[in-house]
């Protein structure tokens, strides 16, 4: 994707597709246009909610959070407004190859697409990429999997 593509697509928010774009460049130019730039880290969660804690840590998220996909919108929503400009959010190595996360992946997209929408009636932007990493390999028999913490 050009720069000028990628500027005139990220003015208008929405998700972008992670094969077009690297997480370098969108965070470059998020940030030239004075968006907010945050990544979550999905690479050890494996149920809907290790990924929304993911993204709570991510923006920063302070107050209570009840781990659905209405309190993701209220996040989202809240955190865009909190915002000089808007936010771009990159979801690293989300396992939406994983039976756990495979329907769970579709719905935060579609979370996803309504903060846009609500960011654009509010003056803001929201853009986002889901970058998928298929399934989670299968533990070692026995090693036990690294906790999510990390820990």
């Amino acid at each position: 994707m050009t720069q000028t593509a990628l500027e005139k697509k990220l003015k208008k928010g929405g998700q972008f597709d992670a094969a077009t774009v690297t997480q370098e460049a969108l965070a470059g130019q998020a940030q030239a246009l004075g968006l907010t730039w945050s990544v979550v880290e999905c690479d050890r969660a494996r149920s809907r909610s290790a990924v929304l804690r993911a993204v709570v840590k991510a923006v920063d998220f302070p107050e209570f959070f009840g781990s659905n996909l209405d309190a993701l919108y209220d996040c989202l929503c809240d955190t865009v407004i909190d915002q000089k400009a808007g936010l771009v959010l990159w979801f690293h190595n989300l396992h939406s190859g994983d039976p756990a996360l495979a329907e769970d992946a579709k719905a935060i997209a579609s979370v996803c697409e309504d903060v846009v929408e609500y960011a654009a009636n509010n003056g803001r932007v929201f853009a986002f990429v889901i970058e998928h990493a298929g399934k989670h390999p299968d533990p070692e028999p026995g090693v036990s999997p690294m906790p999510y913490s990390g820990s």
